[in-house]
């Protein structure tokens, strides 16, 4: 059976949502795809499984201009303050060069000193949080209202190895509080997706993820 052969029957069959997703970045289009959510689900043998997150906050790179104003956002709302260090969304770190970093043909790669494409990193709220896991004071929960994987502040002694553990590197300790930060999902309206000036994020439900996802694949094949 050929790769396009294969394409198409997954297409027209029944998928789950985990499928779905890990299948989607597999492709020639999952390099383009992966703004925001590659490998969602972090897979783990030594990770606890959790039930999903209401949804999840998207970046879409075709977008996304590199402004920033998400990370100030962010911080605002949760820290009031404006430090795009500690912000639950990262824009800077893939800013210059991409999720592949310095090349030696980093023109030709993704960033600002490449192809312009911007890759902002979020939360994925993974079934099987390695942050979870890797933290030695039970300080991160599950939200009862949104599902989002939270830092308890109280328990939080700041040694960041959520830090280390996440294969994202989304949580961040604040210098000042040192106590770690990490998407909260703003109560189910991320302050991040409200504020950016041309509609790059958006927080997706999970009945919508599948829509969403093959809608971004036809633009940017398109494209």
């Amino acid at each position: 059976m050929t790769k396009d052969n294969e394409e198409e029957n997954f297409m027209q069959r029944p998928t789950t949502r985990r499928e779905f997703l890990k299948k989607s970045f597999e492709g020639a289009a999952g390099a383009a795809v992966s703004f925001s959510i590659l490998n969602l689900f972090t897979d783990s043998a030594e990770a606890k499984g959790f039930e999903l997150a209401d949804g999840i906050v998207i970046v879409d790179p075709v977008k996304c201009t590199g402004c920033r104003r998400c990370e100030t956002n962010c911080t605002a709302f949760n820290d009031g303050k404006a430090h795009p260090y500690i912000s639950r969304i990262k824009v800077g770190q893939n800013y210059n060069f991409g999720k592949s970093g310095p090349t030696i043909n980093y023109q030709n790669g993704n960033g600002h000193l490449g192809d312009f494409t911007i890759i902002g990193e979020t939360c994925r709220q993974c079934e099987s949080p390695r942050c979870i896991n890797a933290c030695p004071m039970d300080a991160i929960h599950v939200d009862e209202k949104t599902g989002a994987r939270v830092i308890n502040k109280d328990k939080c002694v700041g040694c960041g190895r959520c830090a280390v553990a996440c294969p994202y590197d989304v949580p961040t300790v604040d210098p000042e509080t040192e106590k770690s930060t990490k998407c909260t999902l703003c109560e189910g309206e991320p302050a991040c997706a409200a504020g950016c000036p041309t509609g790059a994020i958006r927080y997706i439900a999970w009945e919508d993820v599948e829509h969403v996802l093959i809608e971004r694949e036809n633009l940017i094949e398109n494209n």
